[in-house]
């Protein structure tokens, strides 16, 4: 570990940055729309909670997109919140192969598979056979707060990853 430790202190990018130094203190800088984003994480978190849907399936959705969108600290967060939440270490350390992986509810999958869907919409919008699944899963007011989630987390992941605003592992549950 201590060599590897060494590696990550050593590394830097073609900018002579290392990868988790702030680009952009966001939240000092954009203030009013840091707010507005917190609110609206707020909304999300509570419309989720009024739809039914549980804390360990938003936590996992959330941690699935910022794995796709490769957002240090959003990982480091929702996979501490995810087990914070309740989830063993086997369903957290195995969701980037959820598809291999017999962890997972049906509705779980259905949830992930959604969620990869909405964030990676630029490759092929949401197929028709993802949205179908979900419907199969899930009422249409859970549908619209696991939009909500998802959205919101995207939103996230990209203030995280073009500002590294915020230092992986500084999250506490």
């Amino acid at each position: 570990m201590v060599v590897h430790m060494t590696t990550l202190t050593s590394h830097q990018t073609n900018t002579g940055r290392r990868p988790w130094e702030p680009r952009l203190d966001f939240d000092s800088h954009a203030p009013g729309f840091a707010k507005a984003m917190a609110a609206l994480d707020r909304a999300a978190a509570a419309q989720a909670q009024q739809a039914g849907l549980t804390t360990s399936l938003c936590e996992l959705v959330r941690l699935r997109a910022s794995q796709l969108n490769g957002c240090a600290y959003c990982v480091d967060m929702h996979a501490k919140d995810a087990r914070a939440a309740g989830d063993d270490d086997q369903r957290v350390d195995a969701l980037a192969v959820w598809r291999e992986a017999p962890f997972y509810t049906e509705a779980e999958r259905a949830a992930l598979q959604l969620a990869e869907a909405i964030t990676l919409c630029a490759d092929g919008q949401v197929p028709e056979a993802v949205w179908a699944g979900a419907v199969e899963q899930f009422d249409p007011t859970e549908l619209a707060a696991l939009i909500g989630v998802v959205v919101t987390v995207n939103a996230w992941n990209r203030i995280g990853v073009t500002t590294r605003a915020w230092l992986p592992g500084s999250h506490t549950p």
